[in-house]
């Protein structure tokens, strides 16, 4: 009898192929900006990697075909049993939902040398905008982040193969439950293909039945891709995104306030001290922390002595994540902070820019040593490290992002805690620095053009 073997999606096949973040934003902005417009600008920080016109052309295909998807009635039941905080209401918006690509994605290809021959090997740059109600277009980016990286190593660089993966990823989670590291798979984005991912799920399960076997003191926590959640059985993991933040700055046009109004909007949608890890970067950690002194809003909680009078939002948070800076400092600004505020339970920082195993042991023993939980979501390093077959070297990864450009008609910008990650109008940056008396930070480990390690290194 022959064994079936699974035929594995070209591109993307579901709509829950994406981090659950995005769910969660989604059904905020149902219950609270349902009618707000916004565009969305795509970057690539690694401006000489280009993808090449049959990329192009590939990527077109691939964008179009994103209208034809559907969330199906097993995916709702899903999302029901094991995603409780999200609302009925928004279940059933989901259940209808579907994206327009063909109103609501702009792409187009710059060759970087003109000629009057055009053929497919031609490299370029290409420009993406999303354009459409926020409600409507808020699922575009991790799926068109995930076809283009896959459009670059399908047709660009193609000097690799998949030889390896499922063990790479099996020794990485091994060594990460091994040390005692808390870990989630952070890897949609920038995946090579649906493969790679598929394969590291692969792994990393048979590293979590391996630990347990052996009694190894770390955890696999999950992935915060929903759909490989849901096809492997493991927690969805995920709370909120930069663009939660950077949206209802622009939407209020008032940066002072902006993080305490996302934190309440936040309460409001799905209760007090539910997915609550809070991104303190969006705007530069110290600004956010004035705000995470702040009372939050009255409302249910898992955990009933969280329903006190009046707790701040440092107090019902379960932690925070460190994105950008220096991770060192980041540790010693919340300890800081919460001595400061008097808050003495077990706090969290989650850990997610750039990580590799050896980055996740050393902060870990540097979370640990002023008592604070660490855990880490790791994700370029499980879905995108490969090298090249002809020499070894490293098979660089793209370093992309798709943010907010525009809502409600004004710009969106991010500061983060590290000057190589602003994004936006550089006019409105220096305005808001200076109006929330941000100082300038340049961590030596920002260097967001070389954020994976270039070609010359062995991967």
């Amino acid at each position: 009898m022959v064994a079936s073997v699974e035929v594995l999606p070209e591109g993307i096949g579901s709509l829950l192929d994406t981090d659950l973040y995005k769910l969660t934003m989604q059904c905020a902005v149902l219950k609270y900006f349902p009618k707000i417009e916004v565009t969305y600008r795509f970057t690539n920080r690694t401006a000489d990697l280009k993808l090449n016109r049959q990329a192009y052309h590939w990527l077109q295909k691939q964008i179009a075909k994103l209208a034809q998807i559907r969330v199906t009635d097993e995916e709702i039941d899903y999302l029901r049993q094991h995603c409780s905080y999200l609302s009925s209401e928004y279940l059933e918006f989901l259940h209808d939902f579907s994206l327009r690509p063909e109103e609501q994605v702009d792409l187009s290809f710059k060759p970087t040398s003109s000629s009057d021959n055009e053929t497919e090997s031609d490299e370029g740059d290409i420009s993406l905008f999303v354009k459409g109600r926020w409600l409507d277009t808020i699922l575009y980016e991790i799926p068109l982040l995930a076809l283009v990286s896959e459009a670059y190593f399908k047709f660009c660089d193609t000097d690799w193969d998949h030889e390896g993966q499922i063990d790479k990823a099996y020794e990485k989670g091994l060594r990460l439950l091994e040390a005692g590291c808390s870990f989630s798979e952070f890897g949609s984005r920038r995946r090579r293909d649906y493969k790679t991912h598929d394969m590291v799920m692969q792994g990393l399960s048979q590293a979590k039945d391996e630990a347990t076997k052996r009694s190894f003191p770390g955890k696999w926590a999950g992935t915060s891709n929903v759909h490989m959640a849901m096809k492997y059985n493991v927690p969805a993991v995920g709370t909120v995104a930069h663009e939660w933040f950077m949206g209802i700055a622009a939407i209020t046009d008032n940066y002072t306030k902006a993080n305490e109004t996302a934190l309440q909007y936040w309460s409001g949608t799905f209760g007090r001290g539910v997915l609550s890890i809070a991104l303190t970067d969006t705007f530069g950690t110290p600004d956010f922390l004035k705000a995470f002194k702040r009372p939050a809003p009255p409302g249910h909680s898992r955990d009933p002595s969280l329903d006190k009078p009046n707790p701040s939002f440092a107090e019902v948070y379960t932690g925070t994540r460190q994105d950008s800076g220096s991770p060192f400092e980041f540790i010693k600004r919340m300890r800081d902070f919460y001595d400061e505020q008097n808050i003495t339970s077990h706090k969290t920082i989650v850990f997610s820019d750039s990580l590799n195993v050896d980055r996740c042991i050393e902060y870990m023993h540097a979370t640990q040593a002023v008592k604070l939980v660490p855990s880490f979501g790791v994700g370029t390093f499980f879905t995108n490290d490969f090298s090249k077959k002809s020499s070894g070297e490293k098979s660089v990864p793209l370093n992309i992002v798709i943010k907010l450009f525009e809502a409600d008609g004004r710009p969106c910008i991010k500061i983060s805690d590290n000057l190589g990650k602003n994004m936006g109008d550089s006019e409105l940056v220096a305005k808001v620095k200076h109006e929330l008396g941000y100082v300038e930070k340049n961590w030596s480990g920002g260097d967001e053009t070389k954020r994976w390690g270039t070609a010359k290194d062995s991967a």
